[in-house]
């Protein structure tokens, strides 16, 4: 380029790689790569998401026994169906606001406040979520911070509600300075990406922890009986209790004997007391 601008020929233009942009002009969407279209893929994403609650939502109501608010096993089922309509589908709802095309123009306001209403209408469902849970496990006398999964969703709704307030103060507050904001960004997005990979993580430990509960109490199930009569559990449990009948130990149920306990009784019917192991957690 110096020899031709010596020669009086001018700059020589000098060739750059060809990058393919998006929508908007200015984001890169990668050359070579497979491009999907956007709004399609988002509305799949958006039909994913609801297809996920409906399925935790049957999956509860169908084979848990329903839905109550009373310290039962019904008031734990609503536990998984909160969480992951909360932390999942509208957390990640709100991850996806701006990547929509129509947030790269104009005024950004308004996709703030409903990046941040819907990260704020997930954590009002995290909190009954948690609120359910914390209820039935004290209500059975269940330790409740006793396995990875307890320690993991609560780590992240803590950190899921430090990263709303501290988003709120920094992007919605008006006296926050532009450098504060610049400064900021970066740490907010980072975290928002690890925030609903700790929370898919925790909903998916979560649902295969439950799954190991139930299938411990159906392989259980034909021999339970048997460590019952030898252990003299199921003499006269109603009896001790007061009631003047004896009681099955396993179905809560006035009964003159032993009740035979089937694998299905033995899924269905939470057992809770069965020789002192009223306090294990997968008596549930």
């Amino acid at each position: 380029m110096q020899n031709a601008m010596q020669m009086g020929k001018g700059p020589v233009p000098v060739s750059r790689p060809l990058t393919l942009r998006g929508p908007c002009g200015r984001c890169p969407s990668g050359a070579g790569m497979l491009e999907l279209p956007f709004l399609p893929f988002c509305a799949l994403l958006g039909g994913l998401g609801v297809a996920c609650v409906a399925f935790v939502s049957a999956w509860c109501q169908q084979w848990r026994g329903g839905f109550a608010w009373d310290g039962s096993a019904r008031m734990f089922n609503w536990h998984p169906v909160l969480m992951v309509t909360g932390l999942v589908v509208l957390y990640g709802a709100a991850a996806l606001v701006y990547r929509l095309p129509f947030s790269w123009r104009g005024p950004k306001l308004p996709w703030k406040v409903l990046h941040g209403a819907l990260a704020l209408a997930a954590f009002c469902l995290a909190v009954p979520g948690l609120v359910a849970v914390f209820s039935f496990h004290d209500a059975r006398g269940t330790p409740n911070m006793y396995s990875l999964h307890s320690w993991l969703g609560l780590a992240t709704v803590l950190l899921f509600s430090c990263q709303w307030l501290a988003g709120f103060a920094s992007f919605l507050l008006p006296w926050a300075p532009a450098w504060l904001r610049a400064l900021y960004k970066p740490v907010h997005v980072f975290f928002g990406s690890t925030i609903l990979m700790l929370a898919v993580a925790s909903c998916v430990s979560g649902i295969n922890e439950k799954l190991f509960f139930s299938l411990h109490l159906l392989l259980a199930a034909p021999s339970l009986q048997g460590h019952l009569e030898e252990a003299g559990c199921s003499a006269r449990a109603g009896g001790q209790m007061g009631t003047g009948r004896p009681r099955s130990s396993v179905t809560g149920h006035q009964d003159s004997g032993v009740v035979p306990v089937t694998a299905r009784e033995a899924a269905t019917s939470q057992p809770r007391v069965a020789c002192g192991r009223a306090g294990l957690p997968w008596a549930r």
